[in-house]
């Protein structure tokens, strides 16, 4: 009978010892009203997001990208999207056009300073003027589809509904990338056309001391390119490489990208075509508000003399002696 009562003694205390030591286990898996706690085993959510970029499960289709089920940085780039995006974008646009129209108001037109002279010279030829008009169109046409997918949703739908917003939207989108490969070929025409004339030359550097061009007093020299319109042009074929080759990343998804690289190929899509729009909107002030007589060049292709003598007599000078030459007769 001692070594019974010796054994449930034992026993006892063996059990109380172990409710002891389960007791706070216990109390975490219950709440403080004593009811069942159901996220007591759980992982920590916020824990798991911080120790893993994203969580992925494991799935038996070739489509890799389906297996993510969570990804933080989703929400970095919906942010982006959402508020800095639209924000930036804002102050770049709306700030450039402010800028413009206060120049505007304060310089007026730069006019040909001795007048039409009722001579004319050919400036650009038909197929310069194709090429150049071919990017042209292709970027407002894209710059407008685009702006749409940014700024749509508060600009646009609002004043005709959500049912006119779909369809103008999916038509928009439908444009914008097909004619993107529009852009691209006329891109790569003016890159190769122009590319010889937008070379930094020594005159340049004359066109720069002599304020050029804003200061009245003064003459600045320049070629058939200046060295404000050289530097619209290489900013302007950089910016078209990288917007046209994030917008192929985007046209043509998750071909070698994964879903990080999507976001990353947008984010730059859409930064770069912001600040290129602003180019291009002081690009078209120059030459059509901002200066008489620069339209025509591009226009009809023929400028007035006393406008490329002023603006640029290095490259009048070429032409005129290119003129006064006698053509070549074929030997009788």
């Amino acid at each position: 009978m001692t070594f019974i009562a010796r054994f449930r003694l034992a026993t006892l205390t063996l059990l109380l010892l172990s409710v002891v030591a389960a007791a706070p286990a216990l109390a975490q898996k219950l709440g403080p009203d004593g009811a069942p706690n159901p996220d007591a085993s759980a992982v920590n959510q916020r824990a798991l997001l911080e120790q893993m970029p994203r969580i992925q499960g494991r799935i038996d289709i070739p489509d890799v990208k389906a297996s993510v089920l969570i990804q933080p940085a989703g929400r970095t780039w919906e942010y982006f999207h959402e508020v800095l995006l639209h924000w930036g974008g804002a102050i770049v646009i709306v700030g450039t056009i402010a800028l413009l129209a206060l120049a505007y108001l304060i310089l007026g037109r730069i006019r040909i300073a001795a007048g039409r002279s009722g001579q004319k010279v050919v400036r650009f030829k038909a197929f310069e003027r194709f090429s150049h008009w071919l990017t042209a169109v292709s970027f407002v046409i894209l710059g407008l589809t685009g702006l749409n997918i940014t700024f749509g949703k508060l600009l646009l739908l609002p004043l005709v509904g959500p049912t006119a917003f779909s369809e103008i939207s999916q038509i928009a989108k439908y444009v914008h990338n097909f004619v993107s490969f529009g852009f691209v070929a006329g891109l790569i025409l003016i890159t190769a056309i122009f590319f010889r004339d937008n070379l930094f030359a020594r005159v340049d550097i004359d066109w720069v001391k002599q304020g050029g061009g804003f200061i009245k007093s003064k003459h600045a020299p320049a070629g058939r390119f200046n060295p404000g319109e050289k530097m619209v042009y290489w900013l302007s074929v950089l910016a078209g490489i990288a917007v046209s080759t994030s917008g192929f990343l985007l046209l043509f998804p998750f071909y070698g990208t994964d879903i990080a690289d999507m976001q990353l190929a947008q984010a730059a899509h859409a930064i770069i075509a912001v600040l290129f729009i602003a180019l291009i909107l002081a690009h078209i002030y120059i030459g059509t508000l901002g200066m008489e007589g620069a339209f025509e060049a591009m226009g009809t292709g023929e400028v007035d003399l006393n406008w490329a003598r002023e603006h640029h007599d290095r490259w009048l000078a070429e032409k005129l002696e290119e003129r006064a030459q006698p053509s070549a007769t074929p030997a009788e």
